[in-house]
This record gives structure tokens, C-alpha cells and sequence, in this order.
């Protein structure tokens, strides 16, 4: 069983992941996933600010994490793991939690979400905006 927050983690991945294809606001997502069965609970509320904060911040996400992928062009990197860095960058940037759960959490969510390679690259990733911004 996941830890709410881990929970709450997922879900705002999974309304990233969802906002791509249909550029709704999160809580217009949220409310199809609720249809779809999943239970409206704590780490749903949390989720859903997350995903909204998140995709707010978006465009300066991406050019920070454009300086951190090293010898790839932001563009080939897959919408899985954008969101996963996406949501992790912010989190490293704006929530008290420290850096290390931060990034197993990400870690965590690359080898449920994405393909066998992606956690390697989201830890390098990570590893690198983290130094880069101080918190490791």
C-alpha cells in the first residue's frame, strides 16, 4: 500500500500525463479519474493542487531541466518522464520535503510509470538539478 503522499505523487502524474492530451485544468481531470473509480480522497486534493502548481510553472520548468538532460534535446525526452521531472523539479524547488525523498519518490514513479531505461535517467537528471540548485 502507498503512503498518501506517495499516492497523491502518482495521481498528479497521472493528471500531467493526461493534461498533454487534453489540455483541461487539473481539477476537470481529476473529475474523469473520480468517474474512471478512483477514490476521491486526501491524496487527490493533494494531487490535484500539485498537478496545477506544477503545470502553472511549467514553462520554467522545462527550461530548467532543458540545462539538465546533458546530451539530449528536451524535445526526445518522453511525456512520462517530462512530467516525472517535471513534478520533481518543483517539488525540489518549492516543498520543505527533502531532496533525497524527492528524488526516490520520482525514481519510484519512472520504474511504475515508464519504460526499463528511465530510471537512470531521471536519477542523473534529478541528481544534477538538485546540485544545481542547492538542495543536495
Amino acid at each position: 500500500m502507498l503512503r498518501p503522499e506517495s499516492r497523491a505523487r502518482a495521481r498528479a502524474l497521472q493528471l500531467l500525463y493526461a493534461h498533454e492530451f487534453v489540455a483541461e485544468p487539473a481539477r476537470e481531470l481529476a473529475r474523469r479519474l473520480v468517474a474512471m473509480g478512483v477514490p476521491r480522497d486526501d491524496a487527490l486534493a493533494r494531487a490535484i493542487t500539485l498537478a496545477h502548481d506544477v503545470l502553472a510553472a511549467a514553462d520554467r520548468l522545462d527550461i530548467q531541466i532543458a540545462e539538465g538532460v546533458e546530451h539530449w534535446r528536451p524535445e526526445r525526452v518522453g511525456l512520462v518522464e517530462r512530467n516525472i521531472l517535471r513534478l520533481a523539479l518543483f517539488e525540489l524547488l518549492t516543498e520543505e520535503t527533502p531532496p533525497r525523498v524527492v528524488i526516490d519518490e520520482a525514481l519510484e514513479l519512472a520504474h511504475r510509470f515508464a519504460g526499463p531505461k528511465a530510471p537512470a535517467f531521471v536519477n542523473g537528471v534529478l541528481d544534477s538539478l538538485a546540485r544545481r540548485a542547492g538542495r543536495l
